[in-house]
């Protein structure tokens, strides 16, 4: 390459070539490409995530419902060997698993419509599906699709779905584009976003939402500042090739946008990447936390499921002089049954024999509880808070070192850990949950900024007898101001 200086001063290269115009070719550079080329020969082939899986549990095991052709399967010699597959393949094997034959079974967007895979009552196999999410891609009407086929009426049992990410950060680029465009496949079709997420994903996995929006002008605040630990501003900008420091030494105004800055970090080094997107989360995570403590985290419709519920007052806040239509406000009582976390599904997911995890009982309620390190979460300052997770029989939440510190929970040997843990697991299972809560129902846009603003909560009450309430929450100190507000009296 030879390097010249173009109009505005900059260093440029260009191929160079001699005076018959051939070009001229670097031996050295040749010869490193030569011995690049020969090592990536040597590499073991990397197969793909359908390839593994068939090679993993055998094409006895597995059915295979995709559009390929051929494949390559490893004989019974250990060799690899071609196969053809005819366009009637997919029935056959979609049979084989509906009839208990095969145990797995893989699909593509070729066998993502127009067929079910669920637990059927007319099917041999009744087993519950357990729906891994593997490539969801990147059109969220073919995820809806896919989802469907694993969830449909007349089943033995619900599916479980389990959505499938590597630990290498930058993969959350790619699911966070499709938690996207879920939701607003949702807000198209039904009206509310999280219908068309089927409820897979967290507020935190939308990196293209507000809060990391907010989140990465305050991390490239940190950056220019020299206040992060994973990446110098002069190392970003060099590998990244984004431009962060203008020529007059302050921070340009047209910072990158976040999807661009997303897929610039998908280039980096892994540790690199990873570190990075750690300091990232910290700061969408924090400013998510802060929403969710303050009442205002939109994440759109919630369903509470219950047992049954009473409507104990039934308050007509409102009639419309032209529809008729009314807005109630309701005191309800509802009754949940508690749903713990039994001690060998604690054990499965977190493990107690660690040096991890902190084997926890609160002295003064005498709950027990696990504690598990998490991500911590940084301040627009640039400070680290150190977190924790705690897991407890019904709920689990995040608290920092220092609410440790000026808490009542203290350790606790392993054996009276399970005692305590299962004790509150058979109290819980015991019995129904009553809470009493309002409920703003009926024609509501009228009277909508009268609601209390700082606690925006839609809350669907879906009973077991299949009635169901729609409406906002109205907590308990808002509501002689709301009657007031409507004047009624």
């Amino acid at each position: 390459m030879s390097v010249f200086t173009d109009e505005n001063g900059n260093a440029r290269s260009e191929p160079m070539s001699d005076e018959n115009g051939a070009p001229v070719l670097c031996r050295s550079a040749l010869a490193a490409r030569d011995r690049m080329i020969e090592q990536l020969c040597a590499l073991p082939p990397i197969a793909t995530a359908l390839d593994a899986i068939i090679e993993r549990f055998g094409v006895d095991q597995v059915a295979e419902v995709t559009g390929r052709t051929r494949r390559l399967i490893v004989g019974r010699n250990g060799r690899q060997v071609l196969q053809s597959r005819s366009p009637r393949a997919n029935v056959a094997e979609t049979r084989d698993f509906m009839d208990g034959t095969k145990r797995i079974l893989v699909f593509s967007d070729a066998g993502g419509t127009g067929r079910s895979y669920h637990a059927d009552l007319a099917a041999k196999n009744q087993m519950r599906r357990v729906h891994f999410l593997l490539e969801p891609g990147w059109r969220a009407d073919a995820a809806i699709q896919g989802l469907g086929r694993t969830n449909r009426t007349n089943q033995a049992s619900a599916p479980l779905f389990r959505p499938v990410t590597t630990d290498v950060r930058g993969e959350r680029r790619f699911i966070s584009t499709i938690a996207r465009r879920l939701d607003s496949l949702g807000a198209l079709t039904r009206g509310q976003r999280q219908t068309g997420g089927q409820n897979l994903f967290d507020p935190a996995d939308n990196l293209e939402s507000t809060y990391a929006k907010e989140a990465l002008h305050r991390w490239f605040g940190l950056l220019f500042a020299g206040k992060l630990e994973a990446v110098t501003l002069s190392r970003f900008e060099e590998l990244s090739g984004l431009r962060v420091e203008g020529a007059d030494g302050g921070m340009v105004d047209d910072l990158p946008t976040i999807q661009r800055w997303l897929n610039r970090i998908l280039a980096l080094p892994i540790v690199l990447q990873n570190g990075i997107f750690d300091e990232f989360l910290g700061l969408v995570e924090a400013r998510i936390d802060a929403a969710r403590q303050a009442g205002t985290l939109d994440i759109g419709v919630e369903t509470i499921a219950v047992e049954h519920y009473e409507v104990l007052t039934d308050t007509l806040l409102r009639t419309d002089a032209l529809s008729g239509a009314t807005t109630h406000l309701l005191e309800l009582e509802i009754a949940r049954a508690l749903k713990p976390l039994r001690l060998e599904r604690l054990e499965e997911f977190y493990g107690l024999s660690g040096s991890r995890q902190q084997l926890l009982r609160n002295a003064r309620s005498g709950r027990i509880g696990l504690l598990v390190p998490a991500r911590s979460l940084l301040t627009d300052e640039g400070m680290r808070v150190a977190r924790f997770e705690l897991v407890r029989p019904l709920k689990h939440g995040h608290i920092t070192a220092d609410q440790l510190e000026e808490s009542n929970w203290e350790t606790v040997d392993p054996t009276e850990f399970r005692r305590l843990w299962q004790a509150e697991v058979d109290d819980a299972a015991s019995h129904l949950k009553r809470e009493r809560l309002h409920l703003a129902t009926g024609l509501l846009l009228p009277v909508w900024d009268t609601l209390p603003s700082d606690y925006v909560r839609v809350s669907r009450i879906s009973a077991r007898d299949g009635r169901s309430l729609l409406g906002r929450e109205v907590p308990l100190h808002c509501v002689p101001e709301l009657c007031q507000a409507v004047d009624f009296h």
